[in-house]
């Protein structure tokens, strides 16, 4: 049985090379399937890491409530002068401080200061908060230290520098130590000394669209300080118009004990703020929701993949079976010569079966290779055209899966042709011209 088995592949192969681009057209189908279906959960996979890491950066346990103009200051924005009076308080920080289950929470005020060091300005936004928001947030050092409780309560002048300000404003020297300035002069001022940097945080696109900002380019220091020194009133001067803000907080994050309370915490987090807030001037929303979001599209991937997927098998199964009765059409007089020699129905079938299932894991084997290899440039390629990045990651059971799939395609849709070759009676087969 086994010899008959190597001679019968042997036999298959030879078959299949004698007709090179009619055995790769019929091929085509699978390659095709087996390639949609290795990208597409590349892509899907890919955005799920990718929001997998935003989540961890921003911490699973975590809820960020912002401060956002509401809508009526939004349309008013063309008038020569204006107050804005909005945003979270004082008070809802404490009312929210008795949310159970709660771990940390970190208050923290933009105080929209311009940075500077020397004559240099930083793209940079000055945030006054607590200590505890380098855990909460997850920013690791790169050198120095955080400034700590002792800091607060002391009103130390000191700052803590994303990567992003440091390489602005000091490029070619070390920060720690050196001196910047928040504030504009001839107006309250705070001059900070620089004790920590920060290690750069990647953070792009969903993470940072909920944050509001980059983190790379925040320079962090004791929010008593900030209060003193800025209090909750901004003004902005701008040529024909001015505009003061009030505003206490910008920013509160909030640290559950654990990941199953995040959700059903931020609801009573924003219940909380609905009853002392008259109009809507704030954001409740947790990082957890970017891997919802990341889950919710590679459901569509999924079903997208599934649909394209089977379209191009059916499609490649059909024309495989076209093929394979053309050639059980052509090759009658050699399965009369194969019968009158003794062969059985079941040879006759195992005959075309292994011919369709060998131009199926050829197909297969071809898509896999394409598949992981435009998987693996595809971020490469969009990076030529669009800033955004699209990560992808190659998964085994994609690449296992699809192709034992093609090969059961070919089983499949060879039947039928090698059934009609195992039928045919010997005495006409012989016949045939």
């Amino acid at each position: 049985m086994f010899n008959f088995l190597t001679e019968t592949f042997r036999l298959g192969l030879k078959n299949l090379f004698l007709h090179k681009m009619r055995s790769l057209l019929t091929a085509l189908g699978i390659i095709i399937g087996v390639l949609a279906v290795i990208v597409m959960v590349a892509i899907g996979e890919g955005s799920k890491q990718a929001a997998m890491k935003q989540m961890q950066q921003l911490g699973a346990k975590n809820i960020l409530i912002r401060s956002v103009p509401p809508a009526e200051t939004n349309q008013a924005s063309g008038t020569v002068s204006r107050i804005l009076d909005y945003g979270i308080r004082r008070a809802d920080v404490e009312r929210l401080r008795t949310l159970s289950r709660l771990s940390k929470l970190v208050p923290m005020r933009n105080t929209e200061q311009k940075v500077t060091y020397g004559g240099t300005r930083a793209n940079a936004t000055a945030v006054g908060t607590v200590p505890e928001v380098f855990d909460v947030v997850n920013l690791p050092l790169s050198r120095g230290r955080y400034f700590t409780e002792l800091d607060y309560e002391q009103e130390s002048r000191v700052c803590v520098i994303g990567a992003s300000v440091a390489q602005q404003l000091f490029a070619s020297i070390d920060p720690i130590g050196q001196e910047v300035q928040v504030g504009t002069s001839g107006r309250p001022t705070v001059i900070c000394t620089v004790v920590g940097v920060l290690e750069p945080t990647g953070l792009r696109g969903q993470g940072q669209e909920m944050i509001g900002r980059d983190l790379d380019q925040d320079l962090y220091f004791p929010l008593s300080v900030a209060q003193d020194t800025f209090g909750d009133m901004i003004i902005k001067l701008q040529p024909g118009s001015m505009e003061r803000k009030n505003i206490e907080l910008t920013d509160v994050w909030l640290q559950v004990q654990d990941v199953s309370d995040v959700e059903n915490a931020a609801l009573v987090a924003q219940k909380i703020l609905a009853d002392s807030h008259e109009r809507l001037d704030y954001t409740v929303k947790a990082p957890i929701q970017i891997l919802r979001a990341a889950e919710a599209q590679q459901r569509t991937w999924n079903f997208l993949l599934i649909t394209i997927a089977s379209l191009s098998l059916v499609v490649g199964g059909i024309g495989i079976m076209n093929i394979m009765l053309a050639t059980v059409t052509e090759r009658t007089r050699e399965v009369g010569i194969r019968r009158a020699l003794g062969a059985k129905r079941r040879h006759i079938v195992l005959q075309f079966l292994i011919e369709t299932t060998v131009i199926t894991l050829a197909g297969g084997l071809l898509g896999v290779a394409l598949g992981v290899s435009v998987s693996m440039a595809l971020p490469w390629a969009m990076s030529l055209v669009s800033t955004n990045t699209y990560p992808t990651k190659v998964t085994a059971w994609s690449v296992i899966g699809s192709f034992l799939i093609s090969g059961g395609i070919g089983i499949g849709f060879g039947l039928y042709p090698a059934y009609t070759a195992a039928q045919m009676n010997p005495i006409e087969a012989l016949r045939h011209e």
